[in-house]
């Protein structure tokens, strides 16, 4: 769709410096723009872009509006407002309620008629599909799942059985939501399946990436709260809870039975033991290693940058000294005080 620049100002409720006559029609980067593109500047290292942008308009903090050679929306937080924008711009497609001829749906299964079961779609008994739910090609829901309300599987998604799901829930490509959890028990040298009888319950507004995967509980259900959002690779125990509002970047795991509060992020690549209670507002930067509960707010980190190969191994060699340095210490400490 194309909006003119004035009414785009007036729906993200910015102040518009400069022409509002032009209309804009997509999104694109400040160097790539066109005329009908609307851009943002939300990172002062882009500043020698906005000089030379082409765009009908973009979207920046007043510190740089008078540096932008096209009409400007001044906002104090770009960056939230360039996301309004291009929801605006790049709407998601209506969906056409419908079953595709190829779809498999089970005579006890429930499905609204605005919702679209889309090709090759497996849809097994006592399953209920809100209103204009979109099911992507390929997706297997398992019995008795429920999926809420403007909710999207967008593709070759999996629901396993008693999966429960709210309303506007995004899940992209090859996400497997209520497979049995990691749990077993010790008879001598084997190993044995303890049955996994909770479900996985997702809340309204969540998002979860490509090959996610999020286990159910083993007595109780896991939990992923309003709003959050989970990025692609990423591994969620059985027994999670994760609350409201709080992000996952990619590659990252969680353990059984941990519980993450609300309004926290969790960077690329984060392991987080089991059983550990982590409180709101915590944030853990990329490749952070979580053993114990956190139950303040703040930033966490753990792990080491990437150094020169013959540095690491020097500094190895010293971790495996520590432990005789700091005997040696506690002697000569020992010493002194007894002097």
């Amino acid at each position: 769709m194309a909006i003119s620049v004035k009414d785009l100002a007036a729906h993200l409720q910015a102040e518009l410096r400069g022409d509002g006559a032009a209309r804009v029609a997509r999104v694109a980067s400040l160097s790539g723009a066109e005329a009908d593109c609307l851009s943002f500047l939300a990172d002062r290292r882009y500043r020698a872009a906005l000089l030379q942008t082409r765009a009908g308009a973009v979207i920046l903090a007043a510190a740089d509006a008078a540096d932008c050679p096209v009409p400007a929306l001044v906002t104090d937080n770009p960056y939230l407002a360039f996301a309004r924008a291009a929801r605006l711009l790049h709407p998601e497609p209506r969906v056409a309620g419908g079953i595709h001829d190829s779809a498999v749906v089970a005579a006890t299964a429930q499905v609204d008629p605005s919702a679209w079961i889309g090709p090759q779609v497996v849809v097994e008994d006592h399953v209920v599909i809100g209103p204009r739910v979109h099911v992507g090609p390929a997706c297997i829901l398992g019995v008795a799942c429920e999926i809420g309300a403007d909710s999207r599987l967008v593709a070759r998604v999996t629901l396993c059985e008693r999966t429960c799901v709210g309303q506007r829930v995004l899940l992209h490509p090859g996400c497997v939501i209520g497979r049995a959890g990691f749990g077993f028990a010790k008879d001598g040298d084997r190993w044995v399946r303890i049955p996994q009888i909770g479900r996985v319950r997702l809340g309204d507004d969540v998002e979860i990436g490509a090959n996610t995967t999020v286990d159910r509980g083993a007595i109780e259900d896991t939990l992923i709260a309003a709003g959050v959002k989970i990025d692609n690779l990423i591994q969620i125990g059985h027994n999670v809870e994760i609350g409201e509002n709080t992000a996952m970047a990619a590659c990252s795991g969680v353990s059984g039975s941990t519980r993450i509060g609300r309004n926290c992020t969790v960077g690329g690549a984060v392991g987080m033991a089991g059983h550990l209670e982590i409180g709101d507002d915590v944030h853990f930067t990329g490749m952070a290693m979580v053993t114990r509960s956190l139950a303040g707010p703040g930033r966490y980190s753990s792990g080491i940058p990437a150094m020169p190969s013959a540095e690491w191994r020097r500094a190895v060699a010293r971790f495996r000294q520590l432990d005789e340095l700091a005997q040696r210490l506690a002697q000569i400490e020992r010493q002194l005080q007894s002097e």
